[in-house]
């Protein structure tokens, strides 16, 4: 069971990305110090349907599996700066490094 407390930390960092910015499930894992992607990624699954979820991405810039056309479609619609190949965020300009506080 995932605590409660770790699920709304998760959702209010994503609910902070701003449009145009990714973090990747890592990231967020790392900005509060506790957890890891797959916790992150669990807490995503089931709860992230009402916040920004597309701007959450693996680390190479992927976006969620299951998902992938409709996270890129919003994605582009924000200008987030995606590789050649079209099918990933490109990380090193895109990726969203949050304030120390929140």
């Amino acid at each position: 069971m995932l605590d409660p407390d770790f699920v709304d930390a998760v959702l209010e960092v994503v609910e902070r990305i701003p449009p145009g910015r990714v973090m990747a499930y890592g990231d967020i894992a790392e900005y509060l110090g506790r957890g890891g992607p797959r916790m992150v990624g669990r807490v995503m699954a089931l709860h992230g349907g009402a916040v920004p979820w597309w701007r959450v991405v693996r680390a190479d810039g992927s976006p969620v599996q299951g998902y992938e056309r409709e996270a890129m479609r919003r994605l582009r619609v924000e200008l987030v700066p995606v590789r050649a190949s079209g099918d990933r965020v490109d990380m090193s300009t895109a990726r969203w490094h949050p304030p120390a506080e929140l």
